[in-house]
């Protein structure tokens, strides 16, 4: 309890301020005055999740297109501003999201504000500049999913453990929709969703509030607002057992991917249950002392390696993970085996209080080092904010933590890891490509992006 009772006020919430402009733009600022420097950043409520069969991946095609050229701004100058103004900047595209930042010295916030409303409304999409960027995608589509065992066996693992959920379709897009995906489709999804009314400009760091809304009401208030009407969500049907695939792909090696259908924070029927779920992926896989690496790995040596996840801030339901690598000599039939005895264990015997205080603290200290960093509270509050949550979250986050017991852990794992709720996926290793194959295959060129 020592360090839970000296990290307590290490974790008081700094004062967002909150303004909302009258064509809907929604600005929350964080003053953080360690530093001469901040971080600025739009977050649009659009992202996979959005999207429908035929044009998958236009999200992410579009944060490209967003680099390449305004009405005012010649393809790739809006980097080079920001260069030239001693920052660094780039975009992320997610399920729930699409999100641009710049870090800059804090005196050149006008300068981010700019830059970001001539992009917002003015955007120059051009046949040339699109083509050559959706080729960029495509050649990231090979070398992150294709080209990449684990992460194809996932791909197609999500496409089968949801049925109606747009969670099942890639962030980067299936293959076929990025083959047909045409400028139109990329001009139409920005003038839907790339609106003040449908953003939300965060900006942490060292500055004062009213100058930053003066500033967003000086560069960012004249823009249109846009009709949004956000898609209905697609309710994932109760699953009526166990699904099982097996994915046949060049690899050195097998590969384990379990998933439970579990709920988020914006659907669960009580509070504190995906807070008990995110604990019980920290004692499974909360670092070299987790029970996956200390039994599985380094223990009975099953696993060359072993984890699992979850993640209660998303817009949608989504899964409890176990993943792992069968060690040498074993199978992936027994690393399944053995991770599922590792659920039954949760299942059957509550966490002990010694372990689970010490995992919690093990959690709540990295809340206390993430909070160092400028971009990781702008970001916690954009990501909170634009899946429709309140980002005072952020700020109750350790509290809520505090209070998980261990009979409300094993309560989810009975509740949530159940043979009904479960999809397997077995990564079948096929015949490496040789170098000469793959040297011939065709390059891309361009600017890449994360996502």
């Amino acid at each position: 309890m020592l360090l839970l009772l000296t990290f307590g006020p290490a974790l008081a919430a700094t004062e967002v301020h909150e303004r909302q402009l009258d064509n809907g733009l929604k600005i929350l600022v964080k003053p953080d005055h360690r530093a001469p420097i901040l971080t600025s950043q739009v977050w649009y409520r659009i992202g996979s999740s959005y999207e429908y069969g035929g044009i998958t991946g236009v999200s992410h095609v579009l944060e490209h297109m967003m680099f390449q050229g305004t009405e005012h701004l010649a393809p790739g100058e809006f980097s080079r501003i920001v260069a030239e103004n001693g920052g660094e900047e780039n975009a992320f595209t997610g399920r729930d999201y699409t999100a641009y930042y710049q870090n800059l010295a804090s005196d050149r916030l006008e300068v981010s504000f700019e830059l970001e409303a001539e992009r917002m409304r003015h955007l120059k999409l051009s046949e040339k500049e699109f083509l050559k960027e959706l080729e960029v995608v495509k050649e990231e589509r090979r070398m992150r999913t294709d080209d990449d065992p684990q992460s194809l066996t996932y791909e197609r693992f999500s496409a089968t453990a949801y049925d109606a959920s747009p969670y099942r379709n890639p962030v980067i897009g299936w293959p076929g929709d990025l083959e047909q995906l045409s400028l139109e489709d990329a001009r139409d999804w920005y003038r839907l969703w790339y609106a003040p009314n449908n953003a939300i400009l965060v900006v942490a760091g060292d500055v004062e509030p009213d100058q930053v809304f003066a500033l967003a009401e000086k560069h960012f208030g004249p823009l249109a607002a846009e009709t949004v009407r956000p898609p209905k969500t697609q309710a994932e049907p109760e699953q009526l057992g166990e699904k099982r695939l097996h994915v046949k792909a060049p690899a050195k090696e097998s590969y384990v991917l379990m998933g439970y259908k579990t709920p988020s924070l914006a659907d669960a029927d009580a509070p504190w249950k995906p807070y008990a779920l995110e604990l019980l992926s920290s004692i499974l896989d909360g670092g070299d002392s987790a029970r996956l690496s200390r039994e599985l790995v380094r223990g009975r040596q099953i696993a060359a390696s072993a984890g699992a996840s979850y993640r209660a801030f998303e817009r949608l339901p989504g899964l409890f993970l176990f993943e792992g690598v069968p060690a040498k000599g074993q199978t992936a039939e027994t690393l399944e085996a053995a991770l599922r005895e590792q659920i039954a264990r949760v299942q059957s015997e509550p966490v002990e209080a010694a372990e689970l205080e010490r995992v919690r603290n093990q959690v709540i200290a990295a809340k206390v080092f993430e909070r160092d960093s400028l971009f990781y509270q702008a970001m916690q509050i954009g990501l909170l904010e634009t899946i429709g949550l309140d980002w005072r979250l952020s700020d109750t986050y350790v509290d809520q933590l505090a209070k998980v017991t261990p009979e409300q852990i094993q309560a989810v794992a009975r509740q949530y890891l159940t043979p009904e709720r479960l999809t397997v996926a077995i990564l079948d290793p096929q015949p490496l490509e040789s170098s000469a194959q793959t040297a011939a295959r065709p390059q891309a060129g361009g600017q890449t992006h994360v996502h």
